[in-house]
C-alpha cells in the first residue's frame, strides 16, 4: 500500500475520531450527571467520560449553568 494512501486512511479514521468524540461531549448538558464522578478530582461535580481509550473530564457548574471540559487524555497517560 502506497504511503500516502495509509496517511490518508489515518487521517481519515484520525477526524471520524474526533466527530465522535466532539457529538458525545455535545451530547454532555442533555444529562450532565450521567457519567462517573471523576477519579482525579475529590468534586461531585467533576466528571469523567470515558469513549475508547481516552478520559474526557467535565465540571458541570449548576450556579454558573456551564460545563467546562478540563482535560481529554488516553486513559492509562494524564497529563498534569
Amino acid at each position: 500500500m502506497e504511503k500516502w494512501c495509509l496517511t490518508l486512511i489515518c487521517t481519515f479514521a484520525s477526524i471520524k475520531f474526533a466527530n465522535k468524540l466532539e457529538k458525545l461531549i455535545f451530547l454532555i448538558p442533555e444529562n450532565p450527571l450521567k457519567y462517573k464522578s471523576s477519579i482525579y478530582f475529590q468534586n461531585e461535580n467533576v466528571r469523567d467520560m470515558t469513549y475508547k481509550s481516552y478520559t474526557i473530564v467535565y465540571k458541570v457548574s449548576f450556579q454558573k449553568n456551564t460545563i467546562e471540559v478540563l482535560r481529554v487524555f488516553n486513559q492509562n497517560k494524564p497529563t498534569n
